[in-house]
C-alpha cells in the first residue's frame, strides 16, 4: 500500500481525473477558435503566453494519469525530500508528488501558480488528500515567485506550466540541483529552446524524451 494508492488520495485523485476528463470537450471547442499557428506562437512567446493561459484558467489542464504515476515512481525512487513544481493548476501533479514525500518519510514541495483561483483549488484539493502539510504554493509569476527561499538542494523538478517560460525557470533552479536531480518537463516539445539546452551534454544533463509528452532530465554536474 502506498499514499496514492491509499483510501484517502486514491477516491480523489479518480474524482479529479474524470472531471478533468469531462471538460475536455470544452476545452477543446475552446481551442478550436484559436488557430493552430497562433496556438503555438501563444504558447512559444514569452511576452504573449498570458493570453492563451488567461483563456485557459477555468480548465485543469493536468498531467495524464501515467505521467502522474511516473512522478510518483520518480519521487519515491529516488527518495527525493525536496520538489519544486511550475505549474500548479488544480494540483493533480502536486498530489502525486506529494504522496511520494510521505512515502519517503516527508519533505518540502514548492509550487507555484499564476492563476489565484486555480491555487485556491489546489490547496482544497492537497488538504483533502492530507497532503498540506508538505507543500507550499506561491502564488504569482514563477519568475518571481521561485527566485527566493528555495531549498539548498532540490531533488527533483517538474516543469508543467507556460512552456515558454521552462528555459527561465530552470534557469532559476539550477544552481541547487544535486547531481542526480531529475527535471521532468511536460509538453516539453512546445518549448524548442528549452529542449536544445537540456539535450546538450555540455550544459550538465543527460536527457531523453520519455512516453508522449514528457521530457526526463538528469542533473550531472
Amino acid at each position: 500500500m502506498t499514499t496514492l494508492t491509499g483510501a484517502r488520495l486514491a477516491p480523489l485523485l479518480d474524482r479529479l481525473f474524470t472531471d478533468a476528463a469531462a471538460s475536455s470537450d470544452e476545452l477543446n471547442n475552446l481551442l478550436a477558435d484559436v488557430p493552430d499557428d497562433e496556438q503555438v506562437r501563444l504558447m512559444r512567446s514569452k511576452t504573449d503566453y498570458i493570453d492563451l493561459y488567461g483563456r485557459l484558467k477555468a480548465f485543469p489542464l493536468p498531467v495524464s494519469r501515467e505521467t502522474g504515476a511516473l512522478l510518483y515512481m520518480l519521487a519515491r525512487s529516488s527518495g527525493a525530500r525536496s520538489i519544486v513544481e511550475f505549474g500548479t493548476s488544480f494540483g493533480i501533479s502536486t498530489l502525486h508528488l506529494a504522496g511520494a514525500l510521505r512515502d519517503n518519510g516527508g519533505g518540502r514541495l514548492i509550487g507555484s501558480e499564476f492563476e489565484p483561483s486555480k491555487v485556491a483549488r489546489a490547496r482544497a484539493n492537497l488538504e483533502a488528500g492530507g497532503l498540506s502539510d508538505l507543500v507550499e504554493i506561491r502564488e504569482g509569476d514563477a519568475l518571481t515567485t521561485l527566485r527566493t527561499d528555495l531549498p539548498g538542494t532540490i531533488d527533483l523538478v517538474l516543469l508543467d506550466g507556460a512552456k515558454a517560460l521552462y528555459p527561465d525557470v530552470l534557469r532559476l533552479v539550477e544552481s541547487r540541483l544535486r547531481p542526480g536531480a531529475l527535471v521532468v518537463a511536460d509538453n516539453a516539445d512546445d518549448s524548442p529552446e528549452y529542449l536544445a539546452y537540456v539535450r546538450s551534454a555540455a550544459n550538465g544533463y543527460m536527457s531523453v524524451p520519455f512516453a508522449e509528452d514528457v521530457e526526463l532530465s538528469m542533473r550531472t554536474c
